[in-house]
């Protein structure tokens, strides 16, 4: 399975088969021997929600690998950065030519189209829930 992310983490609450799991994120220097002399090294707490598919049986506390797709990440990045500028730019450019070329008002529209963007990506946002999950893997107790 080389198209998957695995992170290691410990599970914060359980709901069903739905887990809470507080995972550490690090960026990709963290693992060098100068990290210490270096300020881009960071690691951040996460909190993820993760499906329980194979129904294994964990406890609060527990230490468990969870993996999602790597293709997830080029979705997401989509939905959150590409979509938006191409919105931005088409609306920039047609209200252009219907305001003759004020930059001013083309540029406030623009970023007013921005608005319903996001209210639309906030309404769906239990069909993304659903799209983008990460899976328990396995419980190392």
């Amino acid at each position: 399975m080389a198209n998957t992310v695995k992170h290691l983490g410990i599970v914060e609450s359980i709901n069903g088969s739905y887990l809470k799991v507080r995972i550490v994120q690090t960026s990709a220097c963290s693992s060098c021997s100068v990290k210490g002399h270096c300020s881009a090294a960071e690691s951040k707490e996460k909190l993820i929600d993760v499906y329980n598919k194979d129904g294994l049986d964990c406890q609060v506390g527990s230490q468990v690998t969870i993996s999602g797709a790597t293709s997830l990440g080029m979705k997401a990045v989509m939905w959150a950065f590409v979509f938006p500028f191409v919105v931005l730019l088409v609306s920039l450019f047609i209200s252009m030519s219907v305001t003759g070329g004020d930059e001013a008002v083309s540029s406030l529209v623009s970023l007013c189209m921005l608005i319903p963007y996001y209210l639309i990506l906030f309404l769906y946002r239990e069909r993304f829930r659903r799209t983008f999950v990460f899976v328990l893997e396995s419980i190392n107790n």
